[in-house]
This record gives structure tokens, sequence and C-alpha cells, in this order.
């Protein structure tokens, strides 16, 4: 078996793609044999793609973006999930979610962990027709303070992964407006990506881990989440098994796996947004950016 190391910036529902493939023995047919990392502060998977501690970094394309002619090659060769796996909790039942009844409230949502929340939500401000500067925003802190102070009080509406909304919502310290991957539409949220450009023996590898990763999509999409809720609880022993089950079968239904390639539309429209938040000084063309090799025979979703 030929070792390929994922440096994660986090452990999420959103990455059960990957997770699916190492338990059904998708990666070991393609004689891989796949682990997974989440360094601590999670920029250190730049650290282990440079090192080649690992094969590839998992995270937000932003990061690639940012980095391409300022200081380093960063290329996304596949995508793990195609929505943002976030929710917008408020304090009470609201009727039918807009997004104008954020106008004049204070929004909180964590800093910490990169810049993914605040670019998306601001854009999809944006693309509703509010101006980002008629909200208000606390998201310099980390996201289990934030919860503990939106639970005392501060803010008017808190962004944070779905799970966790929905855990909070059960436990009676808010209730969920809205669950982004059902409501905010397709962005390529959580790609793959390497150091420069793969020669021809790494991209033979990557070509072997996305047939993997894409039958990893597969078999979750056939396959209702209750039939294996005891895999679920043991992946993300954290949240409660009903509360994994509702929501993978929410991700099934909203479009969060669609195939490994990187969605062009998707793709452009997250641009957009990375560019508004001055991460770059334009949206990048997708061929600049992403290498499609390693997808060019998957098909498009």
């Amino acid at each position: 078996m030929q070792p390929f190391r994922v440096s994660a910036t986090g452990h999420s529902v959103n990455y059960l793609p990957e997770y699916v493939a190492r338990w059904q023995g998708f990666f070991a047919a393609e004689g891989l044999e796949v682990s997974a990392t989440v360094p601590s502060p999670w920029d250190l998977v730049l650290d282990e793609i440079n090192t080649g501690a690992a094969e590839a970094a998992l995270g937000g394309i932003w990061v690639p973006s940012m980095y391409l002619n300022r200081a380093a090659r960063y290329t996304p060769f596949a995508q793990v999930s195609a929505r943002a796996p976030l929710a917008l909790v408020g304090r009470e039942a609201i009727g039918p979610f807009e997004w104008r009844m954020l106008r004049g409230k204070v929004v909180m949502m964590k800093g910490s962990n990169g810049a993914s929340v605040g670019l998306f939500i601001k854009m999809v401000l944006r693309e509703h027709g509010i101006d980002p500067r008629e909200v208000g925003f606390v998201q310099d802190l980390d996201g289990k303070m934030l919860a503990t102070l939106f639970a005392g009080g501060m803010g008017d509406f808190l962004v944070v992964d779905s799970p966790s909304a929905l855990t909070l919502e059960a436990a009676g310290g808010g209730r969920v407006a809205t669950i982004l991957a059902e409501s905010a539409g397709d962005v390529p949220w959580s790609v793959y990506y390497a150091p420069g450009e793969s020669d021809a023996e790494r991209l033979a590898v990557q070509r072997r881990f996305v047939r993997a990763l894409g039958r990893g999509m597969d078999w979750i999409m056939a396959h209702e989440a209750a039939s294996f809720g005891d895999f679920l609880a043991q992946t993300f022993p954290r949240f409660e098994v009903g509360t994994l089950v509702r929501l993978v079968d929410l991700y099934r239904r909203t479009g969060m796996w669609t195939t490994p390639r990187i969605d062009r539309a998707g793709y452009e429209r997250w641009q957009g947004g990375i560019a508004a938040g001055h991460l770059t000084a334009a949206p990048i063309p997708y061929e600049t950016l992403i290498d499609l090799r390693a997808t060019e025979d998957v098909a498009v979703a």
C-alpha cells in the first residue's frame, strides 16, 4: 500500500466521503493507505504539504487563491464538499428565513480558523441586495467562546457549523434560522490541494485518490444515513447520532456531495466573494488555479 496523507483543517461531517472511502476500502482498492491529521493551528497544513509530511491539504480554496503569484503556488485538484456546512442560529423561531432579517442585527461568527465564514456570509448578503455594512459582525473570536457568549445573550445571530447548530437548538440555546447547505447555493467549500504543479507520478496518485473519493460520494448518495448510523456515531462522537443522521440526509438532498471535480460555476461565484473580501485583487480564472487532470475522467455534476 502506498501512503497518502491528508493534512486537514478540521474533522467535519462535510468531509464524510473521505472517511467513507477509507471505511469501505475504496482507497485500499486503489492501492492507497490514506490517513489524515488535523494540525493546530490550522495553517500548519501548509507546512505539512511543503515539507512532504502530507500529500495534500484539505481546506478552503481561498488559501491557494490568496497565495497565487504572491508567495507560493498551491494547486487544487479535487473537491469534497460543494456547499457551505454552516447554519445561522437565532434566538427564537422566525418563520421562513429571509436575509433581509439581518439588517441592523449583530451576527457572530468565528474568525479563528480561517476566512471562509466571513467571506461567505458577506457574499451571500450582497447577492441578496444587502450591504454588509448594514449588519454588525463579531468575528475575531474562537467559535466555542462565541457560542458561550451567544448563549449568554451576546449578539442576535450566530453562524456555526451545522451539527453544532442543531445540537445548540436541541439544548434550547437558540433556533436554527437556516442551514446554508440548503439555502445558500454552491461553492467549492472544501478542496484538496498540493504544492506546485504535479508531475506524472504525483498526478497518477492523485487520480487514484480521486477515483476512490468519488466512490465514497456515490456510496453515501446510495445509502440513507440511518443505515450507517453506527459509523457516523463512531466518526463524530461529539454529536448525537440522530442529529448526524438528520444532517447527512439533508446534505445528501441538497448537493453537498456531487463529484470530486471542482464545479466551474460554483468556483466562479466563490472567486467573486474572495475578491470582494480583498484576499485577491480580482477573481482568478478557473484554469489558472485548478488542475483538472486528476478529475478529467470524472463526470461533470
